[in-house]
């Protein structure tokens, strides 16, 4: 057999194209691994504010190249953003834990808390919900507010006393108010500067103007029956500092804003989702108050919304690193592999595919000759034999000069050349031993 030896230029530009190869299939894989993610998040709300601060959040996470993007639909009201969550729709939602179906969703986040107030225009003599007797209240928020009011006429029978309620755009709340069409209204809403400014902007304004806040006296009983609210104290002062409104904490109900996710997202997007925006909380928390609000959800085995286990991971410092999550994958893949190598290697093998034509050497052809030999009957095929030999000899011998690795030794080709001139010599002798037809005649 003939081995084929590549030329010393042909075995440098093989090893620099498998060297280039290996090094872009890393680079390729390296990107591929650390690529960013992008997913979809449902937010809304009557005012526009929530998406506004989600695109915000978005922007600022493409900014700082954050491995998790977000593309932010804005769906109009919170109502909407959930029903497109439970539909499939989208990835994350911004959602009320007290609004639409959440048994697919697992929290990444709280955003914000909020807080359930019943107000009634300055001088107003409704104090408590007993004295809501036959009066209209208007709701704002419209049916992202439905379960709320139903809780409450369930909880003080509101429906018998007369109590109606009556669904408010923002636009329609002073004028309501100040024509008294409805006799209080039922707003929820973060406690911040902002949404508190908006709020007394729907009542007349002046030193002796005071809303009333009507409490929720209810709240703990309600919250225990109805695990989406908590019974929470308005500070003192909260609506007004001068004179303080309300001028004592005042009992009410509160719910929170979530972000949510699907159950199906991976653990690791997950993961990277809840420090990416832990970190773009810190870096806008001065352009925008409202994310200070941010914070994490109940981890709590029995919490009213589970918490992902990827942020999970993340409040209780139990993240992975690549090599925590993939050692055993690393460790045992190369010997799975080796050994998948091993086994089709066999049956190739087995198989014959792929192997090499048999090539005819020169040593086969020297020791060929000898069964010539022993087979010729005419001594001229003797001397043919010998200038065949002489022409193998010669090929070799320049080829060993030329400095071919594939010539075959001088000293192999002695032995056997000796051999084969003592089998020439032998047959010849034969042969002139044997007598011719004409002297047998």
């Amino acid at each position: 057999m003939i081995s084929i030896r590549m030329p010393f230029w042909l075995r440098v530009v093989s090893l620099v194209g498998v060297i280039l190869l290996c090094t872009a299939a890393g680079l390729y894989a390296y990107r591929w691994y650390n690529r960013p993610v992008t997913l979809t998040l449902a937010v809304g709300s009557i005012d526009g504010e929530a998406a506004g601060a989600m695109s915000e959040i978005a922007n600022q996470l493409a900014s700082d190249g954050a491995s998790v993007r977000l593309k932010v639909v804005d769906t109009g009201t919170a109502v909407e953003a959930g029903k497109q969550f439970a539909a499939g729709d989208v990835d994350l939602a911004a959602v009320r834990g007290d609004v639409g179906d959440l048994s697919k969703a697992q929290a990444i986040l709280v955003l914000s808390h909020i807080t359930v107030l019943l107000i009634a225009p300055p001088g107003s003599s409704i104090d408590g919900i007993n004295k809501l007797k036959g009066q209209t209240v208007g709701v704002l928020g419209g049916e992202a507010n439905a379960k709320i009011v139903d809780v409450l006429n369930k909880a003080y029978d509101l429906a018998r006393n007369k109590t109606v309620f009556k669904y408010l755009g923002l636009q329609d709340a002073r004028q309501a108010v100040q024509s008294k069409q409805v006799g209080a209204l039922l707003v929820v809403i973060p406690l911040t500067g902002k949404y508190i400014a908006l709020v007394k902007g729907f009542f007349p304004q002046g030193t002796k103007a005071t809303p009333v806040l009507i409490p929720i006296d209810s709240a703990a009983a309600i919250a225990d029956a109805n695990r989406a609210y908590e019974s929470f104290d308005v500070p003192k002062g909260t609506l007004r500092g001068s004179p303080a409104v309300p001028d004592d904490d005042l009992t009410t109900l509160r719910t929170s804003l979530y972000l949510v996710a699907r159950k199906s997202l991976s653990p690791d997007v997950a993961t990277s989702l809840t420090q990416s925006l832990l970190k773009v909380r810190r870096e806008l928390l001065g352009e925008n108050p409202l994310l200070a609000q941010i914070t994490a959800p109940s981890t709590d085995a029995d919490a009213y919304l589970p918490v992902h286990p990827g942020a999970l991971a993340v409040y209780n410092g139990t993240t992975q690193s690549f090599m925590d999550e993939y050692s055993n994958y690393i460790y045992l893949g190369p010997m799975i592999l080796g050994g998948i190598a091993s086994v089709l290697a066999a049956a190739w093998k087995f198989l014959g595919i792929g192997q090499p034509e048999f090539r005819e050497g020169p040593l086969d052809t020297l020791y060929g000759l000898a069964r010539r030999i022993r087979a010729v009957d005419v001594e001229s095929e003797l001397s043919d034999i010998e200038d065949e030999i002489d022409n193998i000899l010669k090929s070799q011998r320049m080829k060993a000069e030329a400095g071919d690795e594939n010539a075959v030794d001088t000293a192999t080709l002695n032995v056997v050349a000796h051999r084969l001139e003592n089998l020439v010599h032998d047959r010849r002798a034969i042969l002139l031993a044997k007598p011719t037809n004409a002297s047998v005649a």
